[in-house]
């Protein structure tokens, strides 16, 4: 084929699906049930119909691979992939979404899926399918950084969340510690990140804790740096 010659290509998408679980970040791997790659593990995905747009592709192939339905999930586009050799089925050039939800139930393994279920990324990183790799690394790094500028964070929480729950989100997605009296200072300082819900978690053993829910900002100003260690402030 020329160079001046239109490729024939397919358009697919796939999910990399974030959640906090067993103090560990996770992610959501089926493994697949035909080829190619058959037996190994991948990201939930798959290809557009003719009728549809890729949002509601990609909403359609978690439900159909996972049981999981989208409705109040964090979905966002990531980036597309089209490196000519990433799918050896031919020319497939894929939109990732990155999707977060707080710690859930097992997803059910549907459609063309064997298994499914939630992974540590540092158990997965390496052995998924096509250029998945890729993907979750990408999506990983580009939760990492919108913890920092954005209230991201809290949609890993449920729906009523402690700043205990809140920084223990921070310190998992990160590696590392964080300063307890500094992250509260800072959550609790920056307008319409939290709000007070004015009831507190009663835990068997400790003290009660204050409840709040996420507020209506979706940006942080000044961040929250990820470079700060156990004890450093937070500016």
């Amino acid at each position: 084929m020329s160079d001046r010659e239109h490729s024939y290509l397919r358009l697919a998408v796939d999910l990399a699906i974030l959640t906090v679980r067993d103090d560990a970040l996770q992610a959501l791997v089926i493994t697949r049930g035909n080829e190619p790659f058959r037996g190994r593990p991948a990201l939930p995905g798959g290809f557009l119909r003719g009728d549809e747009d890729i949002e509601p592709a990609a909403v359609r192939e978690l439900r159909e691979e996972t049981a999981i339905d989208a409705a109040g999930l964090h979905l966002e586009q990531l980036r597309a992939y089209g490196d000519p050799d990433r799918d050896p089925r031919g020319r497939v050039v894929s939109v990732a979404f990155l999707a977060i939800w707080p710690d859930m139930p097992l997803p059910t393994a549907g459609s063309d899926a064997r298994t499914a279920g939630w992974q540590p990324v540092d158990k997965v990183r390496g052995t998924l399918a096509f250029d998945h790799d890729r993907i979750l690394d990408d999506a990983v790094e580009h939760a990492r950084s919108q913890l920092e500028y954005t209230t991201l964070a809290t949609t890993f929480c449920g729906p009523a969340f402690t700043i205990g729950d809140l920084r223990h989100v921070y310190e998992v997605v990160w590696g590392h510690r964080l300063d307890p009296r500094n992250f509260n200072r800072k959550v609790t300082g920056t307008p319409g990140f939290v709000e007070p819900t004015g009831e507190r978690r009663v835990p068997e053993v400790g003290r009660p804790a204050a409840l709040y829910v996420a507020g209506p900002a979706t940006t942080l100003n000044p961040p929250i740096l990820r470079g700060l260690a156990d004890g450093e402030e937070i500016r």
